[in-house]
């Protein structure tokens, strides 16, 4: 009964680390093949007024600064300017943030999955002492 009990503990862990490997495989292929947004990034929209209406126009912000200024003096700022909604640069903003909330929401799952194999791996750890000491 206990070898029973420790086999289903093997393929249990040997699957979760299957799944594991899975998630890991998928992040290196959205980190490989596509632009990714840094970590802490997001688009915002903001508004600006002139003398002839108002315009809504967007950014990419940073938790802290990362893009280059263009101005030339090697400077750093939290926001790179994205233009107006559609365009190419705010269209490829949108998806590189996409791109970052799917590998956090894959490294959460990975985290999750390792936190399962610790507890299958320390529970077959356990048991075999107790069948030590009968």
């Amino acid at each position: 009964m206990a070898k029973l009990k420790v086999r289903d503990q093997l393929a249990r862990a040997d699957q979760l680390q299957a799944a594991i490997a899975i998630l890991q495989q998928e992040i290196q292929r959205l980190e490989a093949h596509s632009d990714v947004a840094p970590p802490g990034c997001r688009v915002m929209r903001y508004q600006v007024k002139t003398k002839t209406g108002k315009y809504w126009y967007y950014k990419l912000q940073a938790t802290e600064p990362m893009f280059p200024t263009g101005q030339g003096d090697g400077k750093l700022s939290k926001y790179k300017h994205l233009g107006k909604a559609g365009s190419p640069a705010h269209i490829g903003a949108v998806l590189q943030v996409a791109k970052r909330n799917q590998i956090l929401e894959l490294q959460r799952a990975i985290n999750s999955l390792s936190d399962s194999w610790l507890e299958v791996v320390f529970e077959q750890e356990k048991n075999a002492e107790i069948a030590k000491s009968q």
